[in-house]
């Protein structure tokens, strides 16, 4: 019997997972005309995020479901929908390593996975003891908990599904650190001008000496330097 206290709490999360389950299936539909020109890899890790959704968010409506039946349900509930969840954990990560990809976004999905595992693990040995034990008020508080942390879960596979921006410490740092470096005025910008100087003036570039120009000033033999005759010019 789950006490009057939490009832309202598993009322509330079964309708909000009933909602983000549908919300789901439409992200799901909008998104697979995206997914069937991916390539194959991210075709796989597409379906390893939406099972991972649907099922953070079906084990929330399941055990919420179940939790406000009268009698002690909730505890083989429990047990059941975390030996489910198991299953499926094992199945993805089988199936990441048969992508045979090792790159950031694979240990990404591969962490994920195992968080949602480790919220399994636990809410198996919380049923089991509920089993034992059924009026053990501090183990429904604890499958509680781990009903919002599957909402958590499930919000960010769902997030990742959809393709929605990510922003990361990691990814910050990095941008502004290149922006810095090509910032105008820096060393490496310096370079690239006078780079660009001397392929727009390759006089310049042969005789460092002289400033390019026939008429600048202090150049011999230039109109405009002192002293200097003109073309065609006879001299006293």
């Amino acid at each position: 019997m789950v006490p009057d206290s939490i009832h309202e709490f598993f009322t509330a999360s079964g309708g909000a997972a009933g909602a983000l389950i549908g919300l789901l299936f439409v992200a799901l539909s909008v998104s697979s005309e995206r997914v069937a020109r991916a390539a194959a890899g991210v075709q796989q890790l597409h379906r390893i995020r939406a099972s991972a959704a649907l099922t953070a968010f079906s084990n929330a409506l399941t055990v919420s479901l179940f939790a406000l039946i009268p009698g002690h349900k909730i505890g083989p509930t429990a047990v059941a929908v975390g030996a489910a969840g198991l299953t499926f954990v094992a199945a993805s990560l089988l199936s990441l390593i048969r992508l045979r990809q090792v790159q950031w976004r694979t240990a990404l999905e591969a962490t994920f996975l195992f968080g949602l595992g480790v919220v399994f693990v636990v809410q198996l040995i919380e049923g089991a003891d509920l089993l034992a034990h059924p009026g053990d008020f501090g183990d429904v508080q604890t499958i509680a908990v781990l009903v919002v942390v599957c909402f958590l879960i499930g919000i960010g596979r769902s997030w990742e599904l959809i393709g929605g921006p990510s922003v990361g410490i990691t990814r910050e740092v990095t941008a502004m650190v290149r922006g810095h470096n090509h910032a105008p005025g820096s060393p490496g910008n310096l370079g690239a001008l006078e780079n660009l100087g001397a392929m727009e003036n390759p006089a310049a570039l042969e005789n460092p000496s002289s400033s390019g120009a026939l008429g600048s000033p202090g150049a011999p033999g230039s109109p405009g330097s002192p002293g200097g005759l003109g073309d065609g010019e006879p001299s006293p």
